[in-house]
């Protein structure tokens, strides 16, 4: 596991939902009353260890790093 200081954990947007592109998720949150988006190809999901499916079905249980383009499960 990494250890994430809170400071990071701070700046992690909440995804709040996904759609899958054809070659990757786009992930969506809402940042200043704006919706915002950041896409991620299948390598970049598979590297980070992240279930392509479960991040389509419930996108609510993850966030988003958009500094280091990561995205992390809700603990």
């Amino acid at each position: 596991m990494f250890n994430i200081s809170h400071s990071r954990l701070d700046c992690m947007q909440d995804i709040v939902s996904s759609r899958k592109m054809e070659n990757g998720i786009v992930v969506f949150w809402n940042e200043k009353g704006e919706k915002k988006d950041e896409s991620f190809n299948y390598a970049e999901l598979v590297d980070m260890k992240i279930n392509a499916l479960d991040l389509l079905e419930r996108p609510k249980s993850y966030k988003l790093d958009k500094d280091a383009h990561k995205i992390i499960v809700k603990k």
